[in-house]
């Protein structure tokens, strides 16, 4: 074998010796990477089944258990307040920003109307002390979670209006 060859074989096995230990020493961090975004994808399906869970368990009863809400939810009861409107997109929930609905949710519809100043009929209960604020919120993400993307793309617009003009 000549000279050339030999210092071609030892450059090459040193440049073999470099990336596989590179490979190794960086490996750990790549799957840890790799990992915590698969972490964040689970966490993201497991708010969403939170929420799904916690809208069957506290919501269901009265807008359905596919957010159908009531029949004739547009027509007002004797008592003047509306039926439990649909939260699926046939519904008008996509129609407000988070905030107000997250709000709606915790402080009950006649608590929310009163602070805008509308007096209403609402047979919305608060869900204040019996939700947190993390189980309303994820209720709220597995709702939005079954719109069309045209819908949430509508409502995320909404919301950024409300936050723009509070």
């Amino acid at each position: 074998m000549g000279e050339h060859v030999k210092k071609f074989l030892i450059v090459a096995a040193v440049a073999v010796v470099a990336v596989l230990s590179a490979y190794v020493s960086l490996r750990p961090a790549y799957l840890a990477e790799k990992e915590r975004a698969a972490s964040d994808t689970s966490s993201e399906e497991a708010r969403l089944e939170l929420g799904r869970q916690l809208y069957l368990e506290s919501c269901a009863v009265c807008h359905g258990a596919n957010l159908e809400g009531a029949e004739n939810w547009q027509t007002p009861l004797e008592d003047g307040s509306l039926p439990p409107p649909p939260h699926d997109e046939t519904g008008h929930t996509w129609h407000h920003g988070d905030q107000l609905l997250f709000d709606y949710t915790k402080f009950g519809g006649e608590a929310m109307l009163a602070q805008m100043g509308v007096e209403m009929k609402s047979g919305m209960p608060a869900f204040e002390g019996k939700l947190t604020d993390e189980e309303i919120w994820a209720i709220l993400d597995y709702i939005k979670s079954t719109w069309p993307q045209r819908i949430r793309d509508l409502q995320a617009e909404r919301t950024a209006f409300e936050n723009e003009n509070q």
